[in-house]
């Protein structure tokens, strides 16, 4: 019984790892082509908006499933107010602080998704897409 809730949370990972390289080569990719040309505030806005938005729909309806029933405006908030501080507050910052000591936002991006992955799929997992327990299903015991 223990394997099925294993297998279960590594393909529920592997899902993650899958939603979050398409947020982030979406983001890299005009990050990266709109920089020089708009400036990195607004190429960071752009491309995280436009990442953000596939990373929501593929993991309220794909990763997190399970969660699919949930109210989709209070899920759409947390992920909304979460999104905001982190991705264009925190990842702006850690961008910007990062081009200052000389490092541009191509290395920089990767350095950013580093901490992002493990952040995200907790405060995802634990707020922003978590399961109702009330709507679990009870273990009957035998």
């Amino acid at each position: 019984m223990a394997k099925k809730k294993t297998k279960s949370l590594i393909t529920q990972i592997v899902e993650y790892f899958i939603t979050g390289g398409v947020w982030f080569w979406t983001g890299y990719i005009l990050i990266i082509t709109l920089d020089d040309v708009i400036g990195l505030f607004w190429a960071n806005f752009i491309g995280n908006a436009v990442g953000i938005t596939l990373n929501f729909i593929l993991s309220r309806y794909w990763v997190f499933s399970e969660n699919k029933d949930k109210n989709l405006a209070s899920t759409t908030w947390k992920y909304v107010i979460y999104t905001a501080l982190n991705a264009f507050l925190l990842n702006y910052l850690i961008l910007l602080g990062l081009k200052n000591i000389g490092i541009e936002p191509a290395i920089g991006q990767f350095i950013a998704a580093g901490f992002f992955t493990v952040w995200n799929y907790v405060w995802y997992k634990l707020w922003v897409f978590k399961v109702d327990d009330k709507k679990k299903p009870k273990k009957v015991k035998k």
